[in-house]
């Protein structure tokens, strides 16, 4: 038998209840590692039967997160990409509609040659096929498998995970068992009995934990460790504790101060091949915990409450962005979610607008709420008040200046009004029939699209200033090498273009009979994207004479990191800082998180 040299598997597992932190704990031990001198990549296991999160509900389900292959998948792996430094693929993200969808289209195919085609092994052999074509090429695969140990649904994935363990050998996996740790008020103490139960479960599946991360408001005791060291014959020095933190970029830090990162390589046989050098993540982490100032700022959209709930998470990648900004500005950036049918409803005056620096309004579907957001940056627009649209956020603010500015008054978008004649946003001549046909999953513009900006812009300049233009030019480069994916360039002049890439997620697009007016009345398109076939789709607005007010069709957020912050969200905040020091806007100094 061939010895073994493909990569080592971690597989991480949860338990007691969803949303205990699986994913930033999978995404913290591959920044780790990655720090240790080894390649990482990481994997989410979905196990609902949707393809992908394209028709899921962002209150449902959090954040649709798109790659630049058009994948839209869970937020996890917005996550792996912001801790990792990676561009993951949509092959990162395994569902059990996927799986099953798969194999029964070969089996339509007849490709399994007149076998009877079951679960086991045809279902469970396409789950660890797809776990190995995403591992292939790096030292570390990081294997998440998404809701909680004892869901039925679970099971086939942890059973083809530990097949694929029998495959190549147990020296080569690593299980670690994320587990939250309660404290109810009544009692006053923190109980191990839920994850004693969580350990019995996975044991169930013949997985014995090699790791215990156990996630609680405070740091673990020892009278709990030896509890769970007893229960689940784990050494005590594996039983991790990781309590709720300031912010998500602390938790690898956390982590290694019980060495997990040494303890983990040990355990898969593996020598540091570097010592790691935390010192940049440690100076970010500064910045972002004594800030110099504060700056608020209104996030004026939908997808924020549900019941009585806010639910951020629908917009998780925008929040962490403001937070990257905020930190390039050495500034704290306080977020207020403001659902725009209180604007419509009279539940908020506009004028409560002017209790901050800056105004976002970011991604959307539908019409509820739309007259509202429009109020909003109508009163950005006329108040000088920095403003950033996102998608959505765009479509919008071409509504409004088409309206208030150009004099259409009944302008409006093809999303939610089919009446109007002066459709300023409409759907893409190529999604009509989709449409009518009711094929809503992956039927939009998804991923990676260039854009050519246009010379003498703001956006140009943000671009330029931040050094994205370079890095996107190696990823252009890269794209027109693969067949299947060139059509994201489109036409461009790499000579004498300049190009940034960005991800996309939308259906709907500025009407092109509509571009030259509103230019004439001083709406500046300053980038689009050029098709092969020579249409031009229209990805930024500016206006030259405000203080700040630009608007994407893209999703600038989806490529932003703590270390390289999305240009426009730096600018942004930097004119919102501005703004407030203008004076006008409560502001306060801060020296702390």
């Amino acid at each position: 038998m061939a010895e073994y040299s493909g990569p080592k598997y971690v597989v991480v597992t949860g338990g007691v209840m969803s949303g205990v932190g699986k994913g930033l704990t999978t995404a913290s031990m591959g920044r780790i590692l990655g720090e240790y001198g080894y390649s990482c990549t990481a994997v989410k296991i979905d196990p609902y039967i949707n393809c992908d999160a394209g028709t899921m509900r962002p209150t449902e389900h959090g954040e649709v997160w798109v790659t630049d292959d058009g994948g839209e998948i869970d937020q996890d792996l917005g996550n792996y990409e912001r801790f990792l430094g990676l561009d993951l693929p949509r092959g990162n993200n395994l569902t059990t509609g996927q799986i099953y969808q798969s194999v029964i289209e070969r089996e339509r195919r007849g490709e399994y040659l007149g076998q009877t085609v079951q679960p086991i092994p045809h279902i469970t052999g396409e789950i660890q096929r797809r776990i190995q074509e995403a591992a292939d090429g790096y030292d570390v695969a990081l294997i998440e498998i998404g809701g909680t140990v004892g869901d039925y649904e679970n099971e086939p994935f942890l059973f083809a995970v530990k097949g694929l363990e029998r495959e190549i050998g147990g020296e080569h996996f690593v299980y670690v068992l994320v587990t939250y740790l309660p404290i109810p008020r009544h009692v006053g103490e923190m109980k191990t009995k839920p994850t004693q139960q969580a350990i019995r479960l996975l044991g169930e599946q013949g997985i014995l934990p090699d790791f215990i991360v156990c996630r609680a408001e405070t740091s673990l005791d020892e009278v709990r460790k030896k509890k769970i060291m007893v229960n689940a014959n784990v050494p005590m020095d594996h039983i991790i504790s990781a309590p709720d933190l300031a912010t998500v970029y602390d938790i690898p830090i956390r982590l290694e101060e019980e060495d997990l990162g040494a303890k983990m390589l040990a355990k898969m046989g593996l020598k540091a091949k570097r010592k790691p050098d935390w010192s940049n993540w440690q100076s970010l982490l500064e910045r972002s915990k004594k800030p110099k100032e504060i700056v608020r700022v209104a996030m004026v959209g939908k997808y924020v409450e549900i019941g009585d709930f806010q639910l951020t998470d629908s917009y998780i990648s925008v929040n962490q962005s403001l937070l990257h900004a905020g930190v390039a500005n050495d500034s704290k950036v306080e977020i207020t979610w403001i659902d725009g049918r209180k604007f419509e409803q009279g539940d908020m005056d506009l004028s409560e607008l002017k209790e901050y620096g800056g105004i976002i309004v970011p991604g959307a579907f539908g019409e509820g709420g739309a007259e509202g957001v429009i109020a909003a940056i109508r009163h950005a627009r006329e108040n000088g008040v920095p403003f950033l649209g996102l998608c959505y956020g765009m479509q919008l603010a071409v509504v409004e200046y088409a309206r208030n500015v150009a004099g259409i008054e009944d302008a409006s978008s093809e999303e939610f009004s089919n009446d109007s004649p002066n459709q300023v946003v409409a759907v893409q001549e190529s999604q009509k029939q989709v449409l009518e046909d009711g094929r809503y999953g992956a039927s939009m513009r998804l991923g990676a699209y260039a854009a050519v900006l246009k010379k003498g812009s703001r956006v140009l300049k943000l671009y330029q200033q931040s050094g994205r233009l370079k890095e996107d030019a190696k990823r252009i480069r890269q794209l027109l090498e693969q067949p299947d994916q060139a059509f994201r360039i489109g036409e461009i002049m790499p000579q004498r273009d300049k190009v940034v890439l960005e991800r996309h997620r939308h259906r709907y697009e500025i009407s092109p009979r509509f571009v030259e007016l509103l230019e004439d009345e001083g709406l500046v398109f300053s980038g689009h994207h050029r098709r092969i076939d020579g249409t031009r789709l229209m990805e930024f607005i500016e206006l030259p004479d405000h203080p700040f007010f630009l608007a994407t069709q893209a999703h600038p957020e989806f490529k932003s990191r703590m270390d390289n912050p999305a240009p426009m969200f730096a600018g942004f905040i930097r004119a919102s800082l501005a703004h407030q020091q203008a004076g006008g806007v409560p502001h306060g100094q801060a020296t702390a998180s």
